[in-house]
């Protein structure tokens, strides 16, 4: 599928994913973009597909494509020019799935099929099945603060190449961090402020959890759901324990488990694991969890802007999940191809490292203050001097003012770095 101009317009943003669902339509028979409500996918794709004027479009919002999908899915699909962008392809059933998949294990040409969805139609076995080894699948998430201010840099590759942007005279302190955070990365929300963006939230929450969480999940606890996000929210960038967590609002560790991952397959929270230079010892340490928006973290908190500034607590933990998942961003569309982790061990901890396949690594902490001291870089420059070559970088950023180095591939970095 070729594409249009990589302009956003008025209301719109230029996705930084676009690129690698251009790339990968090129060599896969189908792709798949996935991500939470109201993050832009099905406009993305639209944009995709419209570049191409053989391309076939269906919103299976509609009726008549949709009951056409539900009663012959097979013919539905056969009779459908390829290449073709259906959108909201969850609506057609787990049978519409199954009919791509006898198409495109008869042709194996690349960029036949362009889907948009609902994660909760992987968590069917036969679904995944027919998608194994067939498509490809392309995580879109909430805006970036690059994508919001048009610019094209990847600051994860940046770190990996020991490049770090360059940065002079920004604002300083927690005024720099306030309407970013409280904004997040919806584009609705984005457009309201005080209790209008409240009430956006508060019924996003409720749509997400009565149609997407209720479709995939029988447990009869599922009203518990809520009460446990907002639980997490006030864990936010803090070891998931689920033994921990399910002691405080009466559920065993194993639900816990199991509904903080239907949370995660809903796109509403992000786990990000641990990591240890050995391979074998990184799976059984726990996780971090953050939200996957900012806005919507301090939404479940309760917290408002003048909260932000003045509640130290709420601020050190809104800018460490406000960072992490700006990362997690970047690291989405990186050509680094790095995993994101979080390091512990013993007394030393950093907030976020990123290994590449080369086992590479860039080491990140947060701080919510504008003045360093060196016990802030202690422990970048530890796992600097135990790694040697393959520790690529390493930052604090924070809310200071300039790109600052702190010696031997280490800088101290503005929060404006991650997009500028």
């Amino acid at each position: 599928m070729p594409t249009p101009a990589n302009t956003g317009g008025p209301g719109l943003y230029a996705r930084s994913e676009r690129e690698a669902i251009i790339a990968t339509l090129e060599t896969t028979r189908v792709v798949f973009l996935l991500g939470a409500r109201q993050v832009g996918k099905s406009t993305l794709a639209r944009q995709i597909a419209t570049g191409d004027p053989s391309a076939t479009i269906v919103d299976l919002d509609d009726p008549a494509p949709r009951n056409a999908a539900l009663d012959d899915p097979v013919g539905f699909i056969a009779g459908l020019e390829r290449p073709v962008f259906i959108d909201e392809i969850q609506r057609g059933g787990p049978d519409l799935v199954l009919a791509i998949k006898s198409v495109v294990d008869r042709d194996m040409s690349p960029g036949q099929f362009l889907l948009t969805g609902s994660a909760n139609l992987l968590r069917n076995p036969r679904v995944l099945d027919a998608l194994t080894g067939r498509a490809a699948i392309v995580t879109l998430w909430p805006l970036a603060q690059s994508e919001i201010e048009g610019s094209v840099s990847n600051f994860v590759d940046a770190l990996f190449a020991v490049e770090p942007p360059r940065i002079a005279g920004a604002t300083v302190g927690r005024d720099a961090l306030r309407d970013r955070i409280a904004s997040g990365g919806y584009p609705e929300a984005r457009l309201r402020s005080g209790r209008p963006r409240s009430q956006w939230f508060e019924s996003y929450l409720r749509m997400t959890i009565e149609r997407d969480l209720e479709s995939i999940a029988d447990a009869y606890k599922l009203h518990e759901i809520p009460r446990l996000l907002r639980l997490l929210a006030t864990q936010a960038a803090a070891l998931c324990v689920p033994a921990s967590i399910g002691g405080k609002i009466g559920l065993d560790h194993r639900t816990v488990e199991r509904y903080v991952g239907l949370l995660e397959a809903t796109f509403l929270v992000k786990r990000i694991p641990a990591w240890r230079p050995g391979l074998r010892q990184r799976e059984v340490r726990h996780s971090k969890v953050y939200l996957v928006d900012s806005g919507l973290l301090l939404h479940l908190l309760g917290a408002n802007e003048e909260r932000l500034l003045g509640d130290d607590r709420v601020t050190g933990m809104a800018l460490e999940n406000f960072i992490a998942m700006e990362v997690a961003k970047h690291a989405e569309w990186a050509s680094a191809e790095a995993r994101l982790f979080h390091y512990r061990r013993e007394r030393e901890e950093i907030d976020l490292l990123l290994e590449n396949r080369a086992g590479e690594v860039v080491a990140i902490e947060v701080k919510s203050k504008a003045s360093l001291s060196a016990r802030d870089w202690r422990s970048l420059a530890k796992l600097r001097d135990a790694m040697g070559d393959k520790f690529r970088c390493g930052c604090v950023i924070h809310p200071g003012s300039d790109t600052v180095p702190l010696g031997n591939r280490l800088f101290a970095l503005p929060l404006c770095a991650l997009w500028s």
